[in-house]
């Protein structure tokens, strides 16, 4: 199995994505802010859903086939790259909006917003490139069984995430206020945001190809 500090190496990575804005943070936000802290969770628990279904694939060997293709992982690489810096400009580009912002959503049912968690999750780049990048460096061979070293990993990911998304659609509403208040600090999160996502973008387009 894993190694302790190889675990806590990998669950640090998995706090730094999760605190990444992307869909899934958006879309909680969104929710807990329109319809309330309940149906932020009940999102949730729909996008929580959706990482097992990204572990499952990257378990089942969907993760080394992209390695062991030089063209489809220079492929996935660079899309993931230009997705990033999509996302950093869209965080500054003039008259951009914070998630942290209210906006009108229409209310859900309780079975659509975990459906709606599910499908933002499910298609959501930032996470599929996480596990593609991420995985191979902690999965070894030598160690046992890749498929189990892989449900470790994923369900250590999905640990993480779950406990700081659990926390932003209990606290969305209030952050939210606080920034209305302070509107320069809204600015100054959206700047933050632009530069964190511009800098991963440039990461992974220079993060050389591994070994299979």
């Amino acid at each position: 199995m894993i190694p302790l500090n190889d675990l806590l190496l990998f669950s640090g990575a998995a706090l730094l994505m999760v605190l990444t804005p992307g869909p899934n943070m958006i879309y909680i936000i969104s929710r807990s802010i329109c319809q309330g802290a309940r149906a932020g969770v009940l999102s949730l628990f729909g996008v929580a859903a959706g990482f097992l279904v990204h572990m499952l694939a990257a378990a089942a060997g969907i993760t080394a086939l992209f390695i062991a293709i030089p063209l489809a992982y220079e492929a996935l690489k660079w899309a993931g790259a230009l997705y990033l810096l999509y996302l950093a400009w869209q965080a500054v580009k003039p008259g951009a909006r914070s998630p942290f912002e209210a906006r009108e959503l229409p209310h859900d049912g309780p079975a659509k917003l975990v459906a709606m968690g599910f499908l933002t999750n499910v298609l959501n780049p930032k996470v599929a490139i996480f596990y593609l990048s991420i995985f191979p460096q902690f999965v070894t061979p030598e160690r046992g069984s890749v498929f189990a070293q892989s449900l470790q990993l994923g369900f250590a990911q999905i640990g993480v995430s779950f406990s700081v998304n659990f926390c932003i659609a209990l606290f969305a509403g209030r952050l939210a206020a606080w920034f209305i208040r302070n509107p320069r600090w809204l600015a100054a999160q959206r700047h933050v945001m632009g530069a964190v996502l511009a800098g991963l973008a440039v990461r992974l387009a220079l993060e050389p190809r591994r070994a299979a």
